[in-house]
């Protein structure tokens, strides 16, 4: 992929992510996740997943045993987005400011 595409792609996931946070659901923060995470990958390589550790991706603690209930999942997207867009966004800058990445290409 060249600098621009990932650039380009990961604003559009960046977007998404701001999306997220203003109209939560858990199903397209599992899609936004999973696209958000090939991209990482493909860019600057495949990572153990502790970085899921650091998003805190997982049930909250305070409602296992339970379903959640809207509210609780709603702020559960909100707070997942708004990390991960953070992380997605320090990717960017990286790419921006010209450092090398795995899956560069050309162009």
């Amino acid at each position: 992929m060249t600098r621009n595409d990932l650039i380009e792609r990961t604003d559009a996931l960046i977007r998404t992510g701001e999306a997220l946070e203003h109209e939560p659901t858990l199903d397209a923060l599992r899609a936004w996740i999973a696209d958000s995470d090939r991209l990482l990958a493909e860019a600057w390589g495949s990572m153990d997943r502790y970085h899921l550790a650091w998003l805190m991706v997982g049930r909250p603690t305070a409602v296992r045993g339970r379903p959640m209930t809207v509210e609780e999942e709603a702020a559960y997207v909100r707070d997942v987005a708004t990390q991960k867009t953070a992380a997605l966004r320090m990717s960017r800058a990286a790419a921006e400011q010209g450092m090398p990445f795995v899956g560069e290409t050309a162009g």
